[in-house]
């Protein structure tokens, strides 16, 4: 049995998707067969979880926390031995404990960016970067055996970089929502939001941050949206907080038109929405995207988000920021019935298309391959 280490920073829900995404990979890499330790950092806890195959390990970080850094967790990894270290996310310090952990037992080592390797994210914060790369985490991407990206413009972003090891591409997996689930999600979120039980309703849903392009995205609502519609914005505050974005709405005179809410420890408010919005500066993947389709939502996104097949799907829009607002005053000119059809068709397109199952078999035989290139045994010229 492959025995695997999948690290990430956190998984706390307002470290946003990884959070959500890498738990799942790992529990589906399980179910595939393989014996997997899922390690990652807290504010203050330590945690631990047995289930059939699948050892949780979570660890309270230590100074500097800002860095992730963990000495409970630099011992977890000390103390084991795997076929695979696989590690999740940049520039913080877990990163840098794979990679020494890989290094001193020879475990292939693999490297998920979760989308900090797109030209956008890659510039944003420039200095930070290049002192993470040199002092945080060094060496890490030069001695990736292989790299994980969950679309195939992620694994062009990578090779873009200069990198050239071996790319696998595996997207996350969606799930459509149970009914009672579902059902539940809808009456809470009209009990938070009454206006969403009484007024179509377009969904912007993720974590409060400029690469999402908040602000302009209500600039433009104000703009552009009739005002019947409403804007709902959910989301893990991060460089915006609801009552900072409230303000702002007032501020600029859509009083009535937006409601601004804290989404953490919430459910996702999906069941209330017509219509799904993220005009991202960039995403690897874009998990929410996928969610809202699964729960039957239609979605106007940016083509800096790998979703462009949902043009010629007729599920929804994927356009240029530049395009974005014409695009957004034509999706809520449609009829209520032709935005439902929309949804309908992404919901049964997403679901038969994007599983975790299909994403661990994938991982998996990368897996495989990197450790039969590490047991080849060297040519005569000493390349293997």
């Amino acid at each position: 049995m492959m025995r695997v280490c999948q690290i990430v920073p956190s998984l706390e829900e307002h470290h946003g998707g990884p959070s959500k995404s890498v738990l799942a990979l790992a529990q589906a890499l399980a179910r595939a067969g393989a014996a997997v330790d899922l390690l990652a950092a807290h504010a203050t806890e330590r945690q631990v979880r047995d289930f059939e195959r699948l050892r949780i390990r979570i660890h309270p970080r230590t100074w500097p926390r800002r860095l992730c850094c963990s000495a409970g967790l630099r011992a977890e990894l000390a103390a084991q031995r795997y076929d695979i270290v696989h590690s999740h996310a940049l520039w913080l310090r877990p990163l840098h404990y794979a990679h020494q952990h890989a290094d001193a037992t020879g475990a292939p080592f693999v490297i998920s960016p979760r989308g900090m390797m797109s030209p956008w994210a890659w510039g944003f914060h420039r200095g930070r970067k290049l002192f993470a790369r040199r002092f945080v985490h060094p060496g890490a991407f030069e001695a990736a055996a292989g790299w994980h990206a969950t679309s195939q413009e992620e694994a062009e972003a990578i090779q873009a970089l200069g990198f050239r090891q071996p790319i696998c591409v595996a997207p996350n997996g969606v799930e459509p929502p149970e009914p009672a689930e579902h059902a539940a999600a809808r009456a809470a979120w009209h009990r938070w939001c009454p206006e969403s039980a009484e007024r179509p309703t377009a969904l912007f849903y993720s974590r409060f941050h400029c690469k999402k392009r908040v602000l302009e995205l209500i600039d433009l609502w104000l703009e552009r949206a009739p005002r019947d519609w409403l804007l709902l914005m959910v989301g893990v505050p991060e460089e915006y907080t609801p009552a900072q974005l409230e303000t702002y709405v007032l501020r600029a005179g859509g009083g009535g038109q937006v409601r601004v809410h804290d989404g953490v420890g919430r459910p996702a408010p999906y069941p209330v929405a017509s219509l799904f919005l993220l005009p991202s500066h960039s995403e690897n993947f874009g998990l929410v995207i996928a969610e809202a389709m699964a729960s039957g939502v239609p979605v106007l996104v940016t083509d800096t988000t790998p979703w462009t097949e949902v043009n010629s799907r007729g599920v929804g829009w994927c356009v240029p920021w530049q395009s974005y607002g014409e695009v957004l005053s034509a999706a809520l000119r449609e009829s209520p019935t032709a935005l439902a059809a929309r949804g309908a068709a992404a919901r049964t397109w997403v679901t038969e298309q994007f599983s975790w199952a299909s994403s661990a078999r994938k991982l998996a035989a990368f897996y495989r391959e990197l450790l039969a290139e590490r047991a080849r045994p060297p040519t005569p010229d000493g390349t293997g």
